[in-house]
């Protein structure tokens, strides 16, 4: 296998990142979340000679519950990142000028899952309860839907009481939430694995609820994209992870294995994995890698949606570019 260096969090006083460094093969990218069949496409590209292809030194750096990556790309810790466009559209509204160069997933996996016996079977049934929701960004899309709902989120008969949501579904399963967030692809087997059956069980996708928003796009520092040898770069980064990506969904149990053999942790069953793998290949099926600019309106057009409080307060301009995936893809 080949070498990866990992490294857990951002340490304080990066001194830039390899692009500054003057490495114009070298390449950081920061996942979203711990080594998983999410990221299967990076970890195929990295194991089967793609990245080496094109020339480059590809470094991932694993997230976790506390790593944010617009800190770390703002920290010079990576040259690239996996986000969520909501996060990634208010930490440009924040002052971090962050570019969408390739969207690799082209819909959404998060949905709300609820117990069935709490009488859930609408949205105006969340009002007087309990919703376990992610945060660190994570949390846009939910806040951006009950504000278009109506629905305050400062608890109350007439709101939801929002519980700050680990990266678990205990708050579900030990009845400390009527719902919580769940990926289709991990969160929701989980819960499934812990014994629950499917009848007692409401899931609300936010792709039905027509609020979901694009994830797992690879973005950069708008700064460095005005650098030939960057954007090089990243041309070559994103073939050789699209190439990652469709090897990935061709080879769904073989990709499994490959993340598996890169997770130091040991956290990751192979069953969970696999099973991930199948889910996750339904979210990229039919990306190329470029951003579709209706896809794009949709989650701007959401995130701006939100009455008094929306997630971002003015369209961006600015925040996305097909300039990579165009030269990647000729």
């Amino acid at each position: 296998m080949k070498t990866m260096m990992y490294a857990a969090a951002l340490a304080a006083g990066v001194a830039g990142t390899a692009q500054a460094e003057g490495h114009a093969n070298d390449v950081t990218l920061q996942l979203q979340w711990v080594t998983q069949a999410q990221f299967a496409g990076y970890y195929v590209a990295l194991e089967e000679g793609f990245y080496e292809e094109e020339g480059l030194n590809v470094t991932i750096l694993p997230g976790g519950p506390d790593i944010a990556p617009p800190q770390v790309l703002a920290g010079g810790g990576a040259d690239v990142m996996l986000n969520w466009m909501p996060s990634a559209l208010a930490a440009r509204e924040n002052g971090l000028p962050v570019v969408n160069i390739a969207q690799p997933f082209k819909t959404s996996g998060l949905m709300l899952t609820c117990w069935k016996d709490t009488g859930i079977t609408s949205v105006e049934d969340f009002k007087g309860k309990t919703i376990g929701v992610w945060f660190f960004g994570n949390e846009y899309p939910f806040l951006s839907w009950m504000s278009q709902a109506g629905i305050s989120t400062e608890g109350g008969e007439d709101g939801v009481t929002v519980l700050k949501q680990g990266f678990n579904v205990d708050p579900l399963l030990q009845r400390q939430a009527d719902c919580i967030s769940t990926m289709t692809y991990n969160e929701y087997g989980q819960v499934l694995d812990a014994g629950v059956s499917e009848d007692e069980l409401v899931t609300f996708k936010y792709e039905e609820q027509g609020v979901a928003t694009l994830e797992d796009g690879i973005w950069a520092l708008e700064e460095n994209l005005e650098d030939p040898v960057f954007v090089d770069k990243m041309v070559r980064f994103v073939r050789a992870s699209m190439k990652g990506w469709k090897w990935a969904e061709e080879n769904p149990a073989e990709a499994a294995a490959i993340v598996l053999d890169y997770d130091e942790t040991g956290a990751q069953t192979e069953a969970h994995q696999v099973r991930m793998m199948g889910e996750i290949a339904k979210l990229t099926a039919g990306s190329d890698g470029s951003l579709d600019e209706a896809d794009y309106q949709r989650t701007v057009d959401t995130l701006l949606a939100g009455g008094s409080d929306p997630v971002i307060t003015a369209a961006p301009v600015g925040a996305w570019t097909s300039a990579i995936t165009d030269e990647a893809l000729n």
